[in-house]
C-alpha cells in the first residue's frame, strides 16, 4: 500500500507540474485505477482479523503498538467507504482540479462549478459514511483524516480566542507600521531562473537533500513525492521574488519533516508523519518564525543581492527585514503575513464547515466567500481569480484540511520557541547560514517521532505542555510592537 500510495503521489506531482493538460483524461484513469487498488488492499475481508490479532499481541514494542494503531486508523477510514465512492471521488476531483486550472486564469467560476458541486456531493457521503463509523460529525469525520484525534468544537474555541485578539492587534501594528520608515521597493524585473537558483540556496542551507528531492514550478506550491523522492514546488513573479523564496522555504519545511521521518520505519504507517498541524508547524517554523527573523536576513541579504544585482537603500538589511515583516489585508492567503493569514484560514473554515452541512450552496460560494473576507479583514476580492478560485483545496478534494494552518502556526510558535530556549546558539547560527542546531533540535523532537506519538503527546513531550496559543501571542507582539 506504501508504494501505492507513493505512485499515486508521483502522478498528482506530474500533474500538477509537468503533465500537459492533453494527459488529464488518461492521468483521471490511473489515478482512479491505483486509488481504487489501494482501497481493495486495505479493505481485504481478511484485514479485520489480522489487525485484532495484532491488538492481541502481548509482546509489541511502543513502535509496533502505534504501527498497529494507525493501521487500524487506516482501516476504519478506507472500509468505511465502498470501492464505487472511492473511484467515483478520484475521478471527480481529478476532472474538478483540470478545470480549475483554467478557471482560476480566466476568472470563470461558472465554469468549475458543476465539477466543484460534484465533488461536494461525493464529499458529503464519504463524510458521512467516516463519521457513523467513527461517531462524529460528518465535518469532523474529514478533519480526522488530516489532523488524527482533532475535533471542531476545540477548534472554535481556539479560533474564537484568536478573533478576540487579532483586530485589534491588526489595528495596533499597521498603525505602529505607519508610523515606521518607509518600506522601500525591489525594482525588479527578477527572472524566475535566478529565483530559482536562490531557492536551491537556501534549500542547501536548510539541509536539503537533492540526492532525494528537487524543486519545480506549479500554480499552486505544493510538497509532494516520497520519503525517498520529495518534490516541491513554487510559482514566480519577475516582478517581485519574495513571494517565491518565502514559498520555497515554506514548501522546505515540509520536505525537511519528510526527509527526516524515521528510517527504520519506512513504508509502515508509523513512520509517516503525524498529521497536518504538525507537518504545517515543519513549514511555517521555517517559513515565518526563522526566515523573517532578523538574523536569517542578516545571511541572506547579501546572497539577494548577489542574486539580482541590486544595490541602494532598498537592498539594506533594514529595508529587507521590513519588506519580510510587513502587514498589510491582502487578497490572497498563500502570500498573507502571519498576522492576517489566521483570518484567511478562520474564514475558510466556517464556509468549508457550512458547506459540508449543506449550508452553503456552491454557487453561492464567490458571495459567500466576499462577505466573509469584508467581515473578518475589511476587504473585497475584486474577482474570484482573487478569491474563492485561488485554492486548490476544495477543487482537489481537500476538505476539511484548512483549520490545519492556523494550528499549525500556533504549533509553529510554541517548538520554536522551546528549541531556542533549549539551544541558544539556534539563532546566531542562522545569521551565518548554519541551520544545523535548529534542524537537529526538529529532528530529535520531532521529525524522527514519526507517528509514534498522538499529536498532543508530541508537542507536549518536546516542549512540556499542550498547545498553548500564548506562544502565538508572545511571537507576534514581539516581532510587531516590540521589536
Amino acid at each position: 500500500m506504501d508504494a501505492v500510495g507513493g505512485a499515486l503521489s508521483m502522478l498528482h506531482w506530474d500533474m500538477s507540474a509537468m503533465m500537459p493538460s492533453g494527459g488529464a483524461d488518461s492521468r483521471a484513469e490511473q489515478l482512479a485505477t491505483l486509488t481504487t487498488l489501494r482501497h481493495a488492499m486495505i479493505t481485504d475481508p481478511a484485514m479485520a482479523d489480522l489487525l485484532d490479532a495484532a491488538e492481541a499481541d502481548p509482546h509489541l514494542d511502543p513502535w509496533q503498538q502505534a504501527n498497529v494503531a494507525e493501521m487500524r486508523r487506516t482501516w476504519v477510514h478506507d472500509a468505511a467507504i465502498d470501492a464505487d465512492l472511492v473511484d467515483a471521488m478520484s475521478r471527480a476531483c481529478s476532472a474538478c482540479e483540470t478545470t480549475w486550472r483554467s478557471a482560476r486564469a480566466d476568472n470563470d467560476f461558472k465554469a468549475v462549478l458543476p465539477g466543484l458541486e460534484e465533488v461536494l456531493g461525493l464529499t458529503r457521503q464519504v463524510a458521512q459514511a467516516k463519521a457513523d463509523k467513527l461517531g462524529v460529525s460528518a465535518y469532523d469525520a474529514l478533519l480526522d483524516q488530516y489532523e488524527p484525534g482533532g475535533r471542531s468544537a476545540e477548534i472554535d474555541l481556539v479560533f474564537a480566542d484568536l478573533e478576540g485578539f487579532l483586530p485589534g492587534f491588526l489595528d495596533d501594528v499597521l498603525a505602529a507600521q505607519a508610523q515606521g520608515p518607509d518600506i522601500l521597493p525591489l525594482e525588479g524585473p527578477f527572472p524566475a531562473a535566478k529565483q530559482k537558483a536562490l531557492g536551491e540556496t537556501f534549500m542547501a542551507a536548510l539541509g536539503f537533500d537533492f540526492n532525494h528531492g528537487r524543486l519545480d514550478e506549479s500554480l499552486h506550491p505544493f510538497c509532494g513525492g516520497t520519503y525517498d523522492d520529495v518534490r516541491i514546488t513554487t510559482r514566480y513573479d519577475d516582478d517581485d521574488f519574495t513571494g517565491a523564496m518565502m514559498g520555497v522555504l515554506h514548501e522546505t519545511g515540509h520536505a525537511m519533516y519528510d526527509q527526516g521521518l524515521p528510517k527504520d520505519w519506512r513504508g509502515q504507517p508509523v513512520g509517516s508523519d503525524r498529521g497536518m498541524s504538525i507537518h504545517e508547524s515543519q513549514s511555517l517554523l521555517i517559513e515565518m518564525q526563522a526566515c523573517r527573523s532578523r538574523e536569517f536576513l542578516d545571511y541572506a541579504a547579501p546572497l539577494m543581492r548577489a542574486a539580482f544585482d541590486g544595490a541602494g537603500d532598498a537592498w539594506t538589511v533594514d529595508n529587507l527585514a521590513r519588506q519580510a515583516t510587513r502587514v498589510s489585508k491582502g487578497f490572497i492567503r498563500v502570500d498573507a503575513d502571519e498576522v492576517t493569514y489566521p483570518a484567511h484560514v478562520i474564514m475558510r473554515y466556517r464556509l468549508e464547515k457550512a458547506a459540508i452541512a449543506g449550508d452553503l450552496q456552491m454557487a453561492d460560494l464567490p458571495g459567500a466567500w466576499n462577505e466573509g473576507l469584508e467581515a473578518i479583514l475589511g476587504i473585497t476580492p475584486p474577482t474570484d481569480t482573487e478569491g474563492c478560485l485561488q485554492d486548490i483545496h476544495w477543487y482537489d478534494g481537500a476538505w476539511g484540511y484548512f483549520p490545519t494552518y492556523t494550528l499549525g502556526a500556533m504549533t509553529a510558535a510554541q517548538l520554536f520557541a522551546k528549541a531556542k530556549q533549549d539551544r541558544p546558539e539556534i539563532l546566531p547560527s542562522i545569521a551565518k547560514g548554519n541551520f544545523a542546531p535548529l534542524m537537529g533540535w526538529l529532528r530529535e523532537h520531532v521529525h524522527a517521532k514519526g507517528c509514534l506519538l498522538s499529536t498532543p503527546d508530541l508537542l507536549t513531550e518536546a516542549t512540556g505542555e499542550p498547545l498553548n496559543a500564548a506562544h502565538f501571542k508572545t511571537h507576534l507582539k514581539a516581532r510587531y510592537l516590540e521589536g
